[in-house]
């Protein structure tokens, strides 16, 4: 028989209860409101997500990377290891106890990935630095800017005006990227009205899923 989950921590949030729970002692889930969000034995999207992205800038001089959602630590820890030793890696991530979880209970699936020198974590919705890089104009662009959000762009296609993934945020994040930067994108699904709305926010993309993978991973590119 096995080990039941129990619950190690939860706080209150708009969408419901956000929970960390474990089972023996490598098993983890992250829930809100009854709902699995990401599970420790399944990470193959994620990590592919930062390896596709961080292959296309590991040889720029002192990339700048931005990536939306930490999770339990796994897509910052696949970019990490793809990065040069002079990198930085900003991660926006929403609610401050994913980062203690990631930095307690969680740190050692990931080598602490989240305390790694090339690391500054903001709590914030990813959305705000991409919109102020965009607005500042070249000073400070990202190299990449990385998506890996519970709620892809699956869901929005039902809102057209997503702050993320519709119409006006795609030219947005194209404007936050230096000529020729990278847009990954995790997504449950494929989903075509997405891809439309990249094509007219001038990125070219390719999809990709992970062998024995259930979920998407876009990979677009900025012009130049």
């Amino acid at each position: 028989m096995s080990n039941p989950w129990r619950s190690i921590n939860s706080v209150e949030t708009d969408e419901g209860v956000l929970e960390l729970r474990q089972r023996g002692e490598k098993d983890f889930l992250i829930t809100i409101a009854g709902r699995v969000l990401m599970n420790s034995a399944a990470n193959r999207s994620e990590i592919m997500l930062a390896e596709l992205a961080c292959h296309y800038v590991n040889n720029q001089e002192s990339p700048r990377v931005l990536l939306g959602g930490l999770g339990m630590g796994y897509t910052l820890r696949a970019a990490l290891d793809k990065l040069p030793l002079d990198s930085r890696v900003i991660v926006a991530e929403l609610n401050p106890s994913v980062v203690t979880w990631c930095r307690g209970p969680l740190a050692h699936l990931t080598a602490a990935a989240v305390d790694d020198i090339r690391v500054k974590v903001m709590i914030a919705d990813v959305a705000s630095p991409i919109r102020e890089t965009a607005v500042n104009g070249k000073t400070g662009r990202f190299d990449a800017i990385i998506l890996d959000l519970y709620e892809g762009p699956f869901e929005a296609a039902r809102k057209k005006n997503n702050h993320l993934y519709g119409s006006a945020a795609l030219k947005m994040s194209n404007s936050a990227l230096v000529p020729g930067g990278v847009f990954a994108v995790w997504s449950e699904d494929p989903d075509k009205a997405f891809e439309r709305r990249l094509a007219s926010a001038g990125f070219s993309f390719k999809r990709h899923r992970p062998p024995r993978g259930s979920h998407v991973v876009y990979l677009a590119r900025k012009g130049g």
